[in-house]
Parts: structure tokens; C-alpha cells; sequence
């Protein structure tokens, strides 16, 4: 490439790199995993950068390659042997209900791997089902029928969770009476 077209990518990616790694933390919630994910889709983006830039969207294009990276890697058998430990991001929000918050994370990161990309790309990045059926590479049915899957096993997660969670206050108001009552 030229010195301008380097220049030009450059400044693309120096622009966009916040959102590109907020996009790849939520596909992989590990933000060592999210770096990797960002590199490796950015050396591919650098590879076709004359076929992106003319694009209709570049931003369209860039995440299309991030979330095939990401579906890529999940189906390598590296993915299947190697489970690494999920960190959560340096700061949580103030003003969060961060148990609310580490549940919800918990219970997205259990979904599979395309469930998760379908609600990244839906709820995130606030993708129509045809977009998003074009970056997965799958029908607009598919989608729909992931987004559905999804939602339906987050909903199970987080009620099986805040039942957990009203018991477990049971459990603590009485151990409290109790003590009380000594």
C-alpha cells in the first residue's frame, strides 16, 4: 500500500479502536481474548483495506470480520481445549446493580458462541435481522430463531438465579434472627 492509504487506515483504525474492542469483549468477555480478537481482525482488515474502504460501510465490514473471528476461533479446537478464567472489565459502571450486572455476564457468556454473536449484533450494535444474517453468514430466519433461543435461555438463567438469590436472603435473614434471638 501507498504511504496515503497507510496513513488513511491508520487513522481508521486509531478512530475506531474503543468500539472495536467494546464489540470484542462482549463477543468474548475476556478483555486478553478481546485484544487478540481486535489484532487478528484488524490484520485482516489491513490485508483487504483497498475492498473496505470502498465499502458501503467500512464500520459494517470491520465487524463483519471481527465476529467471523470470533465464531472462527470458538470452533477451533484450541477453543474446545483451552478454557481460560473470565475476568470482568477493569471498572464496573457507578451507579450498576453490579450483582444484576456479573449475572447477566455470567448468564451471556454461557450462551453458545452464535447465540451470543446474534445478541451482540442485534442489541449492541443495534443490527436489523438482515444485517445481522449477512455478518453470520446465515438466513434471517436463523437469526430470529438464535435471537429467540438466546433470550429464552438468558430469561431461565436469571430467574433460576434471582431465585438462588431470594433464598439465599432467606437463609441469611434467619441465620441473623437467630443470632438475635441468642
Amino acid at each position: 500500500m501507498s504511504a496515503e492509504t497507510d496513513a488513511e487506515f491508520a487513522e481508521y483504525v486509531d478512530g475506531r479502536l474503543p468500539s472495536l474492542r467494546r464489540l470484542a469483549l462482549l463477543l468474548c468477555h475476556d478483555w486478553h481474548r478481546a485484544d487478540d480478537l481486535v489484532q487478528a481482525s484488524i490484520t485482516k482488515l489491513y490485508v483487504h483495506w483497498q475492498r473496505a474502504r470502498k465499502a458501503t460501510s467500512v464500520d459494517a465490514y470491520v465487524r463483519t470480520i471481527i465476529v467471523r473471528e470470533f465464531l472462527h476461533e470458538q470452533r477451533s479446537a484450541w477453543a474446545r481445549r483451552v478454557v481460560l478464567g473470565a475476568l470482568l472489565p477493569d471498572q464496573p459502571a457507578a451507579d450498576l446493580d453490579s450483582d444484576a450486572a456479573i449475572d447477566l455476564r455470567t448468564a451471556i457468556a454461557g450462551l453458545p458462541s452464535r447465540q451470543r454473536a446474534v445478541l451482540v449484533l442485534r442489541y449492541y450494535c443495534d443490527l436489523d435481522v438482515e444485517h445481522s444474517a449477512e455478518i453470520l453468514g446465515c438466513s434471517p430466519g436463523t437469526v430470529k430463531s438464535q435471537t429467540a433461543r438466546a433470550l429464552a435461555s438468558l430469561r431461565r438463567q436469571l430467574d433460576a438465579t434471582a431465585s438462588n438469590r431470594l433464598r439465599l436472603g432467606a437463609v441469611i435473614a434467619a441465620d441473623n434472627a437467630v443470632e438475635e434471638a441468642i
